[in-house]
This record gives structure tokens, sequence and C-alpha cells, in this order.
């Protein structure tokens, strides 16, 4: 028997610590492991004893490239378990938000993480040397993202202004003049973006996932609907914990999530499931805004979308789509009576849940009678994804066995770098070791 390891004890630039192994049996792929290392953070036991106005200001250090999903998953859990519902231009000024942090994410994943795997580039330093037209673009529309996040937030990282029932301070219309001018700058350079990634070479890979994201009637899915999946689920958000498990796996610190019950019955896999872009386009693709819907189609999507590999087109969609949104709601702006409804603490339970750049992203939260927060639950879009990123390897890997170590790592980083991992801001895997048996 012949065996042969592929295992990367760190990877670079990453938005915490994993590695990945590979091993090869006699030709074939026995073992596709992402290891996710780092230590424990703890934020679920940080949370309980706080005050519940506390936690959007603690969600936030969660995540520094998404912190405005892990404030509004927190708050919608929060005002779910204090009986109020946010809505009218509260809840416009928070899918603008959203916006913000679809448009910086996304530019940043395309353009400096993601694009060099497909243009041949070690990384964007690189890239922006035979591109640098492209690599600008990609900056100003992060920057259009960081300012709507600043306009709104009241800071680019880690926003300050979001509360339980609304804000701390809302904008006034001539505020949302100067980010509008800009935006109609970033929409057209969204487009751009769609057409410059839709001239890519995508590799060739079919995955027969079970897509999971929420889903709305009347809108793409930011922060609002219903948990959906293109297997048949269909439930409210606060009925997750019953469609969902997650277990420990020795390998990886981070919990791994998979559908159970009647959602999990006769599905690949084991219950494994993917959230994030391709979810959302094949749950809402009928939701697009009309000219993110004329994107697409001239870039070549269709109703779905199976190719882990094109996850960057679908992102590039989404960019021009968050572009029409927030203007749209900026047009539409009407300043509120108050920056937020009257949120008086009370014992309960509630649950959240919002779509995250990378995914669908859980809160819930149990309240004592003084507003303490008794417990919480908070479930990442990356602990949900693990089990499919390790499926694709485990495929995608065993068309390239022929390959040195060196190229065969290099198509299993791309391979990870698809779904965008809140682990992995990463362009490089710095240590290889290698067995040959």
């Amino acid at each position: 028997m012949t065996s042969r390891t592929i295992e990367v004890d760190e990877l670079s630039r990453v938005e915490g610590e994993g590695a990945l192994r590979l091993i090869i049996r006699d030709g074939a792929v026995a073992t596709a492991e992402l290891r996710i290392i780092e230590p424990p953070r703890l934020f679920e036991g940080l949370l309980r004893g706080r005050a519940y106005t506390e936690a959007p200001d603690i969600t936030a250090r969660i995540c520094g490239i998404c912190p405005a999903a892990y404030q509004m998953s927190a708050v919608h859990a929060i005002e779910a378990a204090l009986g109020i519902e946010v809505d009218g231009p509260l809840r416009a000024l928070r899918r603008l938000l959203y916006c913000g942090e679809w448009i910086e994410s996304h530019a940043l994943h395309i353009y400096l993480l993601h694009a060099p795997d497909f243009l041949g580039y070690d990384g964007a330093i690189d890239m922006a040397q035979a591109h640098p037209a492209a690599v600008r673009r990609g900056l100003l529309l992060k920057q259009v993202g960081n300012a709507l996040m600043t306009l709104i937030g009241g800071r680019e990282i880690h926003p300050v202004n979001v509360r339980v029932g609304g804000f701390y301070r809302v904008p006034t219309r001539a505020e949302l003049t100067p980010i509008a001018e800009r935006l109609q700058w970033a929409r057209e350079a969204a487009w751009e973006t769609v057409n410059w990634v839709a001239g890519f070479e995508f590799p060739e890979l079919a995955r027969d996932y079970t897509l999971v994201a929420l889903r709305h009637p009347d809108e793409y899915p930011m922060n609002a609907g219903r948990i959906a999946s293109n297997r048949g689920l269909d439930c409210a958000v606060a009925d997750f914990e019953q469609q969902i498990e997650e277990q420990h796996e020795a390998r990886s610190t981070a919990l791994h999530a998979r559908l159970v019950g009647p959602a999990a019955a006769g599905l690949p896999a084991a219950g494994a499931y993917l959230t994030g872009p391709l979810a959302r386009y094949h749950l809402n693709r009928a939701q697009l805004s009309p000219l993110a819907l004329e994107a697409a189609q001239a870039a070549g999507l269709g109703a779905t979308c199976d190719n882990p590999f094109r996850s960057i087109l679908v992102r590039a969609v989404e960019i021009l789509y968050a572009c029409d949104e927030a203007l749209a709601i900026i047009t539409d702006y009407e300043p509120p009576p108050a920056p937020a409804l009257l949120a008086l603490p009370r014992a309960g339970t509630g649950h959240g849940a919002t779509e995250a750049p990378r995914g669908l992203l859980y809160h819930r939260y149990d309240l004592n009678a003084d507003g303490s927060i008794r417990a919480a639950r908070i479930i990442p879009p990356t602990s949900q994804n693990q089990a499919s990123i390790e499926g694709d390897l485990r495929e995608f890997a065993g068309h390239w066995l022929g390959l040195p170590d060196a190229g065969l790592q290099q198509q299993c980083e791309r391979a990870v770098r698809n779904h965008d991992p809140c682990i992995s801001c990463a362009t490089h895997f710095l240590r290889l070791t290698v067995e040959h048996g």
C-alpha cells in the first residue's frame, strides 16, 4: 500500500488559526480534513451575566470583517425575547448597514484573496502589478462599503451605533446624499466586477450540496426570512435548533453542524450542508433586483450554481445587488421619529438569524427578568460549512493526485478559499509536511 500525506500546520493571513490534512492511499483520497485549531474564544460564556444591552457591542468583536452580521443576529434574537419588532425606516437602515458589509467583505474576498487564484498570481500584490486598474477598482469598492458602515454604524470596523431596538443615532437625508453619489459609482464598478470575474477560467466541479439559507418572499435575504433548503427544509428561525445539531470533532476546536431529523432524510454526506452565496442565490434568485438579475444572466449564471469555484461570480452579483438595494433605500428614506424603540427587560428566549457575507449566522439568547443574559448560543457560517468544505477537498483533490506536493497543496488551498471561511482571509498556507509511503 502506498501512502502520501499533505499536512499544513498553519494557514497564514487568516482570521483565526486553521490547518489542512490530506491523506492519499493507493491513488485515492482517504482523508480530507479542514482543522480549526485556534483556542476557543468563549464568547457564549463571556455573554452570560451581561446585560442584554451589551450584546451588540460584544458580539461585534467576534469578527472584524462581518461585525454587523453578528450585531444584527444578536439584536434580532434579543428583540424577539423582549417582544419587540423593528420595522419601517429603522429596519431599512439596518438593511443599509448590511449592504455596506456585503460590499466591503465581498470586494475584499474577490479582489484581494480569491482573484489571484484564477489569474495565476501568488497574491494581490503580485496581481496588482499586472492588473492595477482592477485592484484599484476593488479597493475603491471596499472603501464605499466601509464608508456606508461608518455612516450608519459609527465606524467601519466593530460598529458602535447599533443597539437593541434600533440605533443610538440615525442619519439625516442630507447625510445620505454624499454616500449615494459614491454608490452610483460603486454600482457601475460592481457591474464591471461581474463582467471581469465572468471571464475567469473556472475548474469543473459539480457538487450535490444541500443548500441552506434564509428565504424571503419579497426581498433578497440579508436580515429576515425563514430558514429554507433546496431539499424541502422550511422552518422559522426559532425552530433552527430542532433541525441541526453540533458535534465535536477531535481535529477541530470549532463544532461541526449537521442537519438532523426529517430535514436530513435521504441527504448526501450524513446531513452536511452549505450556507453562503451559492445557497442564497439558489433559494432567492427571483428576489434579486432587475439589474443584478440581468448581470447574473449576462455572466452565464443560470437558475442554480453548483460549482463552488463560481461562488466568486455569485459574490460579484451580490455586490451589485447591495449597491442597487442601498440606493433604493436611500431614495425612499425618511428619518424615523426616534432612533430606537423602547426595549424593556423581561424574561424570555429569542432567536435571530441573518445572512453574513459567508452564510447563515444564528443566535439564541435566554434572558432573565432583569434583562441579564442567562445563556447564549452562536452558530457561525464556518462551523456549518466545514463538512461541505471537506467534501469539496475529497472530490476536487482526487483530480490532481498526479501533481507534485506543492501543486496539490495549491489546488487544495483554492478549494478552501472558494468559501471564504471566517478563519481564512488566507492567500497562502505556510508550512507543509509531506509523508510518502
